[in-house]
C-alpha cells in the first residue's frame, strides 16, 4: 500500500517529523532516478507547479503535466478512469483539484496502489502548510520546527483551506494560533482538515484584526477573492476593509513581526506593497520553501530516512 500525503490531519507525529526533517536534508538525485511523476491541475500556479518539478527533477525523476483542458475531471472522464489510467505508469500523482472527494475516489479507484499528493483543494492546502513551518522554523529556531512551539501566529482575512491547513500543521507543533476574520468568513468546524479537533486551547477566534495581532510573532494573510469568487470581490473589499494587513496592524504586533503570504498578492487589497516589500517579509523565503516541502513529502512518500 502506497503512502498519501492528503491532509496534515491525517499524519502521524512520526510522519511529519520525518517530512520537515527531509525536507531540509541532503538531496539524493538518485531517490526518483528514471521514475515520473504526474501533476493534475484543475487549478493554475505558478509556485505549485515551479517547486513540484524541481523537486521531481532534483530528485532525479521526471514530471509530466496534465491541464484541466487535457483531463477534464468528471466532465471529459470520471475521476475513476482518470486514476485507473495514471496508475498504469506513474506510482506517484500529484493533484491541484477543485473538490477534495477527488482524493478520496482516486483511492478507492487504485485501492491505494499510487501515492497521491495535495497540492490543493476546496478546503485543505497541506502542502502549503509545511512549507509555512519550515519559513517559521528556519527564522526563529534555526530551522528546527520544535522551536515553533509556544509562538504567537494571527492569521488575518479570509479563512480559506490555506488557514484550515496551516492552523493543524501549527497548533500540532505548540503554536498559539488566533484567526481574525468576519464572521461570515471565519473558521467552521468539521471537514477533512479540522483545526479544532487538534488543540483548541492554543486556537482562538476573533471578528478584530487589530485584536489578533497584539504580541503576534507572524501576521500570515491570503486573497481576500480566491479563484472562482471574482464576482464577489466588490462586497469583500468592503467586509474586509478592517483586515488589511498595512503598517499601522503592523505596528500592535511584536516589534520583532514577520510577514507571510502563501502568494500570489493582491496589492492593495489584504495587503499593503509597503509591508510585503519590506525587510519583516519571508514570503520569498515561503516561495523557496514550497520546494523545500515537495522535497520532504516525496522523500517521506519514498521511505528516505524512514525510521
Amino acid at each position: 500500500m502506497s503512502r498519501q500525503f492528503i491532509t496534515i490531519e491525517e499524519l502521524s507525529k512520526k510522519d511529519l517529523r520525518v517530512i520537515y526533517r527531509d525536507a531540509l536534508a541532503p538531496l539524493n538525485d538518485e531517490l526518483l532516478k528514471g521514475q515520473g511523476v504526474a501533476l493534475v491541475f484543475e487549478r493554475p500556479s505558478l509556485r505549485t507547479r515551479a517547486s513540484s518539478s524541481a523537486a521531481v527533477q532534483e530528485l532525479g525523476g521526471y514530471v509530466t503535466f496534465f491541464s484541466d483542458e487535457e483531463i477534464g475531471i468528471d466532465s471529459r472522464e470520471s475521476v475513476e478512469d482518470i486514476a485507473k489510467t495514471l496508475e498504469q505508469m506513474f506510482a506517484i500523482c500529484a493533484l491541484r483539484v477543485r473538490n477534495h472527494d477527488v482524493f478520496r475516489r482516486m483511492r478507492l479507484a487504485t485501492n491505494d496502489t499510487m501515492s497521491l499528493i495535495n497540492l490543493l483543494s476546496d478546503v485543505t492546502h497541506p502542502t502549503q502548510a509545511i512549507a509555512d513551518v519550515l519559513t517559521i522554523a528556519e527564522h526563529f529556531a534555526g530551522g528546527d520546527v520544535e522551536g515553533v512551539k509556544g509562538l504567537k501566529v494571527a492569521y488575518v482575512g479570509d479563512a480559506t483551506n490555506v488557514t484550515r491547513s496551516l492552523c493543524v500543521a501549527l497548533l500540532r507543533l505548540g503554536a498559539r494560533v488566533t484567526v481574525a476574520a468576519p464572521d461570515a468568513y471565519q473558521l467552521t468546524r468539521g471537514g477533512a482538515e479540522d483545526p479544532f479537533g487538534v488543540d483548541s486551547g492554543n486556537l482562538q477566534l476573533s471578528d478584530s484584526a487589530s485584536d489578533a495581532v497584539k504580541g503576534a510573532d507572524v501576521i500570515y494573510t491570503d486573497a481576500w477573492v480566491s479563484m472562482g469568487l471574482e464576482a464577489q470581490t466588490a462586497q469583500r473589499r468592503v467586509d474586509f476593509a478592517s483586515f488589511q494587513v498595512n503598517d499601522e496592524l503592523v505596528g500592535l504586533a511584536s516589534p520583532d513581526v514577520v510577514i507571510l503570504h502563501c502568494l500570489p498578492a493582491h496589492r492593495g487589497d489584504e495587503i499593503t506593497d509597503h509591508v510585503l516589500d519590506s525587510e519583516r517579509s519571508l514570503v520569498w523565503r515561503q516561495a523557496f520553501h514550497r520546494r523545500s516541502a515537495m522535497l520532504g513529502i516525496l522523500g517521506w512518500i519514498k521511505e528516505e530516512h524512514y525510521d
